[in-house]
């Protein structure tokens, strides 16, 4: 698993503190899935009278369609825009409203399609007549209807995420509201309405030029990205290309609905005060009406064998940042704990190997962090190590410091102390990580859906005990090579460049 997955884990943490054991959580959980495939899972626990739900729909920024970046980020921003009944003032109108967007948008888009032989003033009257059309449809809008109704039952900590591999909606209710939340979440799903679409789509692009263009460490990971992998979609900015986010259209958007969220792609995690008989009564009541459909198409994409070490440098007057990374195996592998263990040996506070070695005693960075996995788990991805050079050092100085860490990583086992003080403070992480019903929803789903089966969750420390000091050093020797790495760099802009 990936470390921040490991560090949000076992969220029966605070049942095992009471000495329960596996058998007695277990029973805890129910699960079932309904005919058109939708999976619930269902924590009982009774403490306080309050629920949380967690949708979980296996599609993220990976599954975006070549030249429509950043359209699963949409839905993210769409999740609680409401439906044929809640948010509208007058849907049929409204419906209208927004095809006449559409018929338009589609008038201006094969003008432009015309390329040089494209009339300019043509073009600027269709721009007129769209900006109009979205105004028109947008008076229909009840503004965060959908949102309000939530907040006026009760209802704390409603939002939603787009990752790289997966998107996830929640929030929590109080348990005399529950089947608010299946009225709710199964009519987004069955009678969605991508209304203000694109009053959303410049919000979207206004969040990547803020946290990409604006910024160094997001320009510099983009950057880093795009050099590492050649051809596996990891390789695209998770929060989408400028110029994709600027074309995406709603049609588009419902074609990726259509093929990404349907039930069988998707699980639903409720943790609370609740009757798992009444849960799934409630869920054949509202979901079973939702329409099977196919499973979405795989990824067959494959990354080919790195020819040999990469270097990108991102121009950037800001202080430098050095990134490095190295190509390692998807979640689901055997050494996948060994990275999460070696990720907190380098990284893991004021006792890791690296802030001793380059901040503490050399003094030449202020900062040496490591992640498992990035940008996600689900597919082969990469080790990273970022470094921020201290005032008057460069980053070369830096890279080849953490090298020199990373050669004794290879050279001499961890001792046994150190290795034991990662996996207490891991154990201590799950200790204080979840003591919630909504981190217990959001990682029964999360465990379900990448490996099958929610009582991963249960193995998981197990699997990090079991590392031993000589499966980090394999691990260390075996991926941590030239071969395999790409490092990125912020530098000064040249004066030509200025």
């Amino acid at each position: 698993m990936r470390l921040k997955h490991f560090t949000l884990i076992l969220a029966f943490a605070p049942f095992l503190l009471r000495g329960q054991d596996f058998k007695d959580l277990e029973k805890r959980v129910t699960e079932f899935t309904l005919s058109n495939g939708l999976h619930f899972i269902v924590l009982e626990r009774h403490e306080a009278p309050v629920v949380s739900f967690h949708t979980y729909v296996n599609a993220g920024a990976v599954d975006d369609p070549s030249g429509e970046t950043g359209l699963a980020h949409m839905f993210e921003h769409m999740a609680f825009k409401g439906t044929t009944t809640i948010g509208t003032k007058n849907y049929p109108a409204e419906k209208k409203a927004l095809d006449e967007v559409e018929r338009i948008y589609n008038r201006l888009d094969a003008e432009r399609d015309l390329a040089f032989r494209a009339d300019p003033a043509k073009i600027a009257s269709l721009e007129k007549e769209l900006k109009q059309a979205i105004d028109k449809a947008n008076t229909y809008v009840e503004p965060n209807m959908y949102p309000r109704i939530i907040e006026e039952n009760g209802g704390v900590g409603m939002n939603a995420n787009t990752g790289v591999d997966a998107t996830q909606y929640f929030y929590s209710l109080p348990a005399n509201r529950i089947e608010l939340w299946f009225l709710l979440e199964s009519d987004r799903l069955l009678h969605p309405v991508f209304r203000e679409f694109y009053k959303e789509r410049d919000v979207v692009r206004e969040e990547r030029r803020m946290r990409i263009e604006s910024n160094p460490q997001g320009k510099l990971m983009e950057a880093l990205l795009a050099a590492a992998f050649e051809a596996h979609p990891y390789r695209d900015s998770p929060a989408g290309w400028a110029s994709d986010i600027e074309n995406l259209r709603a049609p588009e958007a419902r074609q990726f609905f259509k093929t990404y969220y349907v039930p069988s792609n998707i699980a639903m995690g409720i943790a609370g005060d609740v009757k798992p008989a009444e849960i799934k009564r409630l869920a054949e009541k509202y979901f079973a009406a939702l329409p099977a459909g196919p499973n979405p198409p795989l990824l067959h994409t494959i990354e080919p064998p790195q020819p040999g070490e990469k270097n990108v440098e991102v121009d950037s007057p800001s202080q430098p940042i050095v990134a490095l990374v190295y190509k390692r195996p998807d979640q689901r592998d055997p050494d996948d704990p060994v990275f999460d263990v070696i990720s907190d040996i380098l990284s893991g506070g004021r006792t890791a190997m690296l802030y001793q070695a380059m901040v503490r005693d050399k003094k030449i960075a202020v900062a040496a962090e490591s992640a498992a996995a990035y940008p996600a788990g689900k597919y082969p991805s990469l080790f990273v190590l970022l470094l921020v050079p201290a005032m008057g050092h460069s980053g070369q100085e830096n890279e080849k410091a953490c090298y020199e860490v990373l050669e004794r990583l290879k050279d001499e086992k961890v001792d046994q102390a150190t290795l034991e003080r990662v996996k207490t403070k891991l154990r201590a992480s799950v200790i204080r990580g979840l003591d919630s019903n909504s981190g217990m929803a959001s990682q029964l789903t999360w465990y379900y859906v990448n490996y099958g089966n929610w009582k991963k969750l249960f193995t998981a420390l197990d699997d990090i005990n079991k590392v031993t000091a000589d499966d980090v050093q394999r691990v260390a020797r075996k991926y941590f090579i030239e071969a395999s790495r790409t490092v990125a760099y912020t530098v000064e802009p040249k004066e030509e460049a200025k």
